[in-house]
């Protein structure tokens, strides 16, 4: 390295040094208060939808898919109706941590690549997102399915 490359280096170093000294702090506690008051409202509504499909009939234990289904949905819903952005820029990981936080991500990215066509743009961008997490899903499903076998076989 020369001596006007590393004279560079050492600017841009001093320069980040005093960029992050005078970077304001965020509001920890509040950002954190707000995550689990946002996060804890969208549990609410997903457990009031549990409570609703149980009521209908459906036993308890069956009625977290439907209750999913519907959660999803709304995320979607929100997201489209560009009111789910609102939701987060409030409750930050609070909204992007439940189930609606992935409907999100993946309804948001479609919609930003809507102008470049329906197979080329929102359906092959939107799994760009979905991809890995359907991947992680079925490989995780088969790790502890594995393992339950080999402990029951052990039995």
């Amino acid at each position: 390295m020369s001596q006007s490359q590393a004279q560079k280096k050492q600017e841009q170093d001093a320069y980040k040094k005093l960029a992050q000294k005078h970077q304001p702090k965020p509001p920890l506690l509040k950002n954190v208060i707000m995550a689990f008051l946002v996060g804890g409202a969208i549990s609410a509504v997903g457990q009031a939808f549990i409570n609703y499909f149980a009521a209908r009939g459906m036993p308890p234990d069956k009625a977290g898919a439907p209750a999913a289904i519907v959660m999803v949905f709304l995320g979607a819903l929100l997201t489209g109706l560009g009111v789910y952005d609102s939701i987060a820029k409030v409750g930050g990981a609070g909204a992007a941590v439940p189930i609606t936080g992935y409907a999100n991500s993946i309804v948001a990215t479609a919609m930003e690549f809507k102008r470049e066509g329906w197979i080329m743009g929102m359906s092959a961008r939107m799994f760009q997102i979905a991809g890995p997490v359907i991947v992680y899903a079925v490989v995780s499903g088969v790790v502890v399915g594995l393992i339950r076998w080999f402990l029951a076989g052990v039995q």
